[in-house]
């Protein structure tokens, strides 16, 4: 009996941490509900009415085996990953940089007809790095001082290439790596400096963006790589000026988005409207990607908000958990890099919807609609589950001491 029960154990698809497998379970059948009901506008024009839930459920279990893939290589191989992930990152940033513009950014590469943003790639190869950095160079007395300067000169460069397209893909690179140096133990020295350095620069940035009159602002738009700057303005504008009295409102083109995801959030009736009876949806430019959260909690009321926000929340609790079984410090690292990574992208997605953070353009992992993205979150996820399975695995040869070995 006991050599039968390790044979299925064994022969176990789902090896590494239950909890973020059902982490996973969940947001996949939320996601696959909600982009079936956001994409309805969309299947009426068409006339294909299960393309869009079958495409995307198609995707999701294409992503779904790539964790299963993932989660059985040994967290130890995947220090290799820099070694090709960044020249290859540079080389797709800059390829991408002279691509055709879809919504006034250069952001998609295509190939073999399926197409994907490099920067989605290259953030993860950051926090793989990062974290090998960090578990590299270190001694006795902790992470050495060069480790700062590795890490800094490689993130800068990177970001230098996403942020001429996409700023708020730059933004939440630099803050997960920001998180990781913090975590990993970087000299507090080192990260004031550098923080004070990012509270100036954003101040002067914040201050120009806003300030600015609109001629200047168009002239700065049109010199080399600084066509965004006109759009991150209007963003930032329309998120600081509210109209105080609401009958001088005015819905445009520039807060149609925004508009539309509060009036979502406004009529939920705290129990929501139901699966499929959003009205929003009619009215807001893509539902299903950027703003889906908004009609998450149009149709599942306030509390399937905040079910969904504790998926997340629990996802990052379960990485430290893993984390801190871990007896090398590359693994340990890794985990808590990928999990910041995808929680905090659901925070500033979630935070968009609801009107207390400027428009960013970043999708709600494993939620949003979305082939090449849905796929690399998996893998990322797949990636932690290898974390997790090491880390059960020590910890059942050493019940004392739950450890894991990469």
């Amino acid at each position: 009996m006991v050599i039968s029960q390790k044979l299925l154990k064994k022969r176990s698809l789902f090896e590494g941490d239950k909890v973020i497998w059902m982490i996973l379970f969940f947001l996949g059948v939320i996601s696959v509900i909600e982009v079936y009901s956001a994409s309805s506008n969309m299947s009426y024009q068409t006339g294909y009415y299960w393309k869009p839930v079958v495409q995307h459920a198609s995707y999701f279990l294409v992503g779904v085996t790539a964790t299963i893939l993932i989660h059985k290589i040994h967290c130890r191989y995947f220090k290799l990953i820099p070694l090709v992930g960044i020249p290859l990152s540079i080389i797709l940033l800059t390829v991408a940089m002279f691509t055709e513009k879809v919504n006034n950014a250069s952001r998609w590469l295509e190939v073999g007809g399926v197409g994907f943003q490099p920067s989605e790639i290259a953030k993860g190869v950051l926090v793989v790095t990062t974290a090998m950095i960090l578990s590299s160079m270190r001694d006795e007395n902790g992470v050495q001082r060069r480790a700062f300067k590795w890490i800094m000169a490689i993130t800068v460069f990177i970001c230098l290439l996403i942020v001429p397209e996409n700023f708020s893909t730059a933004a939440l690179t630099f803050l997960v790596v920001l998180l990781m140096m913090f975590v990993g133990g970087i000299p507090w020295k080192q990260l004031g400096t550098l923080l004070g350095i990012l509270v100036i620069a954003g101040a002067a940035l914040f201050t120009f963006l806003r300030f600015a009159p609109d001629t200047t602002i168009e002239a700065v738009g049109e010199l080399p790589l600084m066509h965004r700057v006109p759009t991150w303005s209007e963003r930032l504008s329309e998120q600081t000026e509210l109209p105080v009295h609401p009958e001088d409102y005015e819905i445009t083109d520039k807060n149609l988005q925004t508009t539309h995801a509060r009036i979502a959030i406004a009529t939920c009736n705290v129990v929501g409207r139901g699966p499929g009876n959003s009205v929003e949806r009619d009215f807001l430019p893509q539902p299903f990607s950027d703003f889906i959260y908004a009609i998450v909690i149009e149709e599942l009321g306030l509390g399937g908000g905040i079910f969904v926000m504790f998926l997340y929340i629990v996802l990052l609790f379960r990485s430290a958990r893993i984390a801190s079984r871990c007896d090398r410090n590359f693994p340990a690292f890794l985990v808590m890099g990928l999990s910041l990574m995808l929680v905090t992208q659901a925070l500033i997605n979630m935070a968009v919807a609801v009107g207390v953070f400027p428009v960013t353009g970043q999708p709600l992992p494993l939620i949003s609609k979305g082939g090449t993205s849905t796929l690399i979150n998996c893998v990322y996820l797949g990636m932690i589950l290898s974390v997790s399975r090491s880390a059960k695995k020590k910890g059942q040869a050493e019940p004392v001491q739950e450890k894991c070995e990469a």
